[in-house]
């Protein structure tokens, strides 16, 4: 259930986005498909055309494909003006944020934009896991300031989770959700948590899809379960797409709790320099189209880290597989619930169904709980809590539903 848009909206004529990487440079794509002209900023003169270059290619493949005809892409591009300086920031209504995820250079990239843009310009950013409330204590107006988290790509991915801040006016809001009707997206309200919704599920889903690949279970093993699930693409593959980088610097930037267990695979991946589809080596290797194929490479090197750490593999069922990814995401889910992150059941449905892949025919995940039922649910989150400790304590919602025979959607 998305959120009821107040009459009262701030007008968005015009945009403008910090940072041209894959994200800046979609997010701009993404303004500009809408008929929204767009500053597109970034430090230094190669990224910057980098990030226009990659819009560019998009734009071909579109054409390529009949998606887009030649002349709606030249109109496109011709609404995105690239820039090195803060010139015409001052007249535009909207910024988003798209830079690295990290809190200080996010910070110092909102206390410019609060000293070059006007009054009542909605200042947005596009992290996928900070605190909006920290970002906005960098500026003088922090009812201004909003979260817009879109997904990769996100010229083309239907989510927008709009991130609520403490100060963030309703105004701010309700504009923002209407933005994402006009970009052609669905707009979901969340709290500011880590991760917000979707990032806070998919965090401990990756974390078990890591741990699977530790303990035996092979690339194409995980990723065909979850596939054959009916998932749009394997949790590996969609790592390899979003950046393996951006993954580790997400882990960087929070601290890790000690004497718990933390997988390591994909960090040793980024050493060796396979950020993904961008390298065209992460957990795949790819061809020039970008096409995946099994690097045997990969395979070799989790066999010889897992033998280093003492893990002795073993095998894994399919079974075991969707398991223990589908039940930590619900699990996660069930709590953020609980604390009041997601308005409803169905908001967090419609997040995974349109911004991560799963299947619409299952309804997104708790609605496929609710379908297998929550006492098997419970019980088998039960089982692994038991098996791998505290990373598994099961959800206290889960628990007392299961024990008044209720289900998440009732």
């Amino acid at each position: 259930m998305t959120e009821a848009i107040p009459e009262a909206l701030l007008p968005i004529h015009s945009a403008a986005v910090v940072g041209a990487g894959t994200m800046g440079a979609g997010i701009a794509m993404a303004l500009a498909n809408a008929g929204i002209p767009v500053l597109l900023k970034e430090a230094d003169q190669a990224a910057l055309d980098r990030g226009l270059g990659n819009a560019r290619l998009n734009y071909a493949n579109s054409v390529k494909h009949g998606r887009f005809t030649q002349q709606f892409v030249d109109e496109r591009l011709a609404l995105i003006a690239p820039t090195l300086a803060y010139e015409g920031f001052g007249s535009v209504d909207l910024v988003i944020e798209a830079v690295f995820e990290g809190m200080q250079l996010k910070k110092e990239v909102f206390r410019q934009l609060d000293e070059v843009c006007k009054p009542g310009a909605i200042l947005a950013s596009n992290t996928s896991t900070l605190s909006i409330d920290e970002i906005a204590s960098a500026v003088s107006r922090p009812e201004f300031v909003v979260g817009t988290h879109f997904f990769t790509p996100p010229n083309v991915t239907r989510l927008l989770e709009v991130v609520r801040g403490k100060q963030t006016s309703p105004e701010v809001i309700a504009t923002c959700l209407q933005l994402a009707r006009k970009l052609g997206k669905v707009g979901v309200v969340v709290g500011n948590c880590m991760g917000f919704v979707g990032n806070r599920m998919f965090i401990p889903y990756h974390r078990e899809v890591q741990f699977l690949i530790e303990e035996g279970a092979t690339v194409e093993a995980v990723d065909g379960a979850l596939t054959a699930f009916g998932m749009g693409l394997g949790p590996l593959a969609t790592m390899d797409m979003v950046g393996l980088d951006v993954a580790r610097r997400i882990r960087q930037e929070h601290a890790q709790e000690t004497g718990i267990r933390q997988p390591f695979v994909e960090d040793r991946l980024c050493a060796l320099g396979r950020y993904g589809r961008k390298t065209n080596a992460g957990w795949y290797k790819y061809d020039q189209q970008r096409r995946p194929m099994l690097d045997p490479e990969v395979a070799e090197l989790i066999r010889k880290w897992a033998a280093e750490e003492g893990i002795v593999p073993r095998q894994i069922s399919s079974q075991e597989i969707l398991d223990r990814c589908l039940w930590s995401l619900v699990n996660e889910g069930a709590r953020i619930l609980e604390e009041g992150y997601a308005k409803s059941v169905s908001d967090i449905d419609t997040i995974f169904v349109n911004g991560y892949g799963f299947p619409a025919s299952r309804g997104g995940p708790m609605k496929y709980a609710d379908s297998v039922g929550l006492n098997v649910v419970y019980h088998r989150v039960s089982d692994f809590y038991r098996e791998y400790g505290e990373i598994w304590s099961p959800a206290p919602l889960l628990k007392q539903l299961v024990e008044q025979g209720r289900s998440f959607y009732e």
